[in-house]
């Protein structure tokens, strides 16, 4: 077995007694187990028993197992048939295999998926020409999400570059390379075999530097044929992919005594808390702290957290602005950007020098200049320190400001309640029909497990659900076993039908628990068509459809703005014998009764489910805030 860099690496699975292909898992700190002599032969077994030739297509597919990676998202083409070659013999020995996406976009949302709840790397791939072009906007999403992505694309060989080639797509063409560069943090052409191997390493290794995000290799069909130099990696990738995340220690202690010192202290909790959000939520209940979340972050703190005053930012909650009052002497900002999305109902103004921000991305870092202190580093490892320093040197008060013992265990059912307050709360209970998206989005956690995971697509949807959506997560200590959190949505980019493919993903990196895909039909008719990739892998993912026959936030965005009615209108859709006619599971909701009755268990056995849910398109959802960022709210 290969050794690990340290405990928290995941023991690498390569088995040299084994007959299948094993894959090195990544750890939670991006660690990964190293190889060893006797690995050699795991990774020399994408060579089939006809004495296939071993191609660079055959050596890319190694070194994806070589880093546990389990899929490659894409659509077969001539020019990336090689890649297709080599998946297929990967494969019959165990190894990475190819997920057959409907649309190259939803195979780059699918890759987003799957790396951000595998905490691996997300593979997608397309042929040249349209099939390159077509995976751009699906790059772009995962370059906003920090999503770390290997992008492939194909090129005709090098011999017909210039020559007018069909799909003819490098720089006498239509330059795809040149396409990708906005999208993604390493983009190239790999224009001779010696310089794969170099430039795939350099390729993965800049998807997990921080911000994490896609990397591009463009490879011509002559390439990909070539013999490869070598058999298996033979780099030390594992070596170099392992990096140690320093922490400024005395932005640490200063950062601690802050704490300690401040009477009023509220954080914001972003995305990037994820590995440390037990320590994170340990300190705050040591310090009192109020706590928000940015929408992204949203499904890292449970809902009936004593101290969650609910979400800042994009369709949030007022609770959460009013929490950051005149009174708040210390603002701690951790693992966000305080982008729009994350913080456009707070005027920056107020922040100004009751703000600290801690992140491990200087990125991040620069978008707070105001702030009075910066803490860079691992976040896990500044509250694992931060909650050291309050076990020797007790805080001040502390007796007085820590929550009852009691609220720190997991909450009773019967002591369920939400610390903050939703808009038009009576609505949450309102059974009457056309269904009120405020009470679908109440009860749609009472029906699917406490593990099921919430993808939120671009729309009326992901504003409903931000404001109402609150999973049943219980825990108010203790760190997160898992990634990717329990709710995600395509925020910044802002894709129609993102979330359509990303449950595909992020089913498959969680193959026992339910995912729940929340869309429009909108979304649905612009990449429903991938809703076959999860009836053929068999997945159990409901795809609930807010059925309005209109693009909801158009309409209500064009009402709010005083803009003119104009291009909203859809024709309706049955979803139903949509669903029937390709062999789905469908469901019409006409009542929160209809979701009340669902059997989630039986579903999940059959694999995806589409559920029609026939909605109240008058319900104005609560978006006034991003137009009021946009300066377009009419008064």
């Amino acid at each position: 077995m290969a050794a690990n860099r340290n405990d928290a690496g995941i023991t690498a699975l390569a088995d040299a007694d084994s007959d299948k292909t094993k894959s090195l898992k990544l750890g939670d700190d991006g660690v990964l187990g190293l190889p060893t002599a006797n690995d050699s032969q795991v990774f020399n077994q994408s060579k089939n028993e006809a004495n296939q030739d071993y191609e660079v297509g055959d050596l890319l597919v190694s070194y994806l197992a070589y880093i546990g990676v389990e899929y490659v998202f894409g659509i077969p083409g001539g020019s990336i048939e090689p890649l297709y070659n080599a998946l297929s013999r990967s494969e019959k020995n165990g190894g990475p295999r190819a997920v057959v996406a409907r649309h190259e976009t939803s195979a780059a949302f699918m890759a987003d998926g799957y790396a951000r709840n595998s905490g691996n790397l997300g593979v997608c791939c397309a042929t040249a020409g349209p099939g390159a072009t077509n995976l751009v906007t699906g790059v772009a999403s995962a370059y906003d999400n920090h999503s770390p992505l290997l992008v492939i694309t194909a090129q005709t060989s090098l011999e017909n570059f210039g020559r007018n080639a069909a799909q003819e797509s490098g720089d006498t063409g239509i330059n795809t390379v040149a396409m990708f560069e906005p999208c993604t943090h390493y983009n190239t052409l790999v224009s001779h075999v010696n310089q794969f191997e170099q430039k795939l390493a350099s390729a993965i290794m800049t998807a997990f530097r921080s911000p994490k995000g896609p990397a591009h290799l463009s490879i011509p069909l002559d390439v990909f044929r070539a013999a490869s130099p070598v058999k298996y990696p033979t780099n030390d990738l594992a070596n170099l992919l392992w990096a140690p995340q320093p922490v400024d220690n005395d932005s640490v202690e200063i950062l601690a005594k802050e704490l300690s010192s401040s009477k009023k202290i509220v954080f914001i909790i972003g995305e990037g808390c994820l590995q440390g959000i037990g320590s994170i939520l340990n300190v705050a209940m040591r310090v009192n702290a109020k706590v928000v979340a940015t929408p992204h972050a949203k499904g890292l703190v449970s809902p009936y957290h004593p101290l969650f005053c609910g979400v800042l930012g994009f369709a949030g909650h007022e609770t959460a602005v009013e929490a950051i009052d005149d009174e708040v002497d210390t603002i701690v900002a951790i693992g966000t950007t305080l982008s729009e999305t994350a913080s456009n109902t707070l005027d920056h103004k107020v922040l100004n020098q009751r703000l600290i921000h801690v992140d491990s991305s200087e990125a991040n870092l620069m978008h707070s200049p105001m702030a009075r202190l910066h803490v860079r580093g691992d976040i896990a490892k500044v509250f694992e320190e931060v909650e050291k320093s309050f076990d020797i040197n007790k805080i001040a008060n502390s007796s007085d400001r820590s929550p009852n013992k009691s609220q720190i265990n997991d909450i009773n059912e019967s002591a369920l309640k939400h610390s903050f307050k939703v808009l038009e709360e009576k609505k949450c209970t309102d059974k009457s029909t056309p269904i009120k998206p405020q009470a679908l989005m109440t009860m749609l956690p009472k029906v699917f497990p406490p593990v099921t995971k919430y993808l939120c697509d671009s729309g009326n949807s992901m504003v409903w659900s931000i404001h109402y959506l609150h999973p049943y997560d219980r825990r108010v200590a203790g760190n997160r076993d898992e990634h990717g959190g329990l709710f995600w949505t395509c925020l910044e980019f802002g894709s129609m039908g993102w979330a359509i493919g990303s449950s595909i993903g992020t089913s498959l990196a969680n193959k026992n628990r339910p995912v729940v895909c929340l869309t429009g039909d909108g979304s649905m008719l612009m990449y429903g068509g991938d809703v076959t990739t999860a009836l053929q892998e068999k997945l159990p993912v409901f795809f609930i459809i807010l059925n309005d026959s209109e693009y909801g936030m158009v309409k209500h965005g064009q009402n709010l703005g005083g803009g003119e009615p104009v291009g909203f209108e859809l024709p309706k859709i049955d979803f139903v014998k949509y669903a029937e006619s390709m062999g789905i599971t469908g469901i019409l909701i006409q009542s929160i009764e209809d979701i009340e009755k669902l059997n989630v268990k039986e579903l999940m056995a059959n694999g995806p489910v589409i559920l029609d849910v026939r909605i109240d398109k008058d319900e104005v959802p609560p978006m006034a805030s991003r137009l009021k960022a946009l300066g377009t709210l009419k008064q």
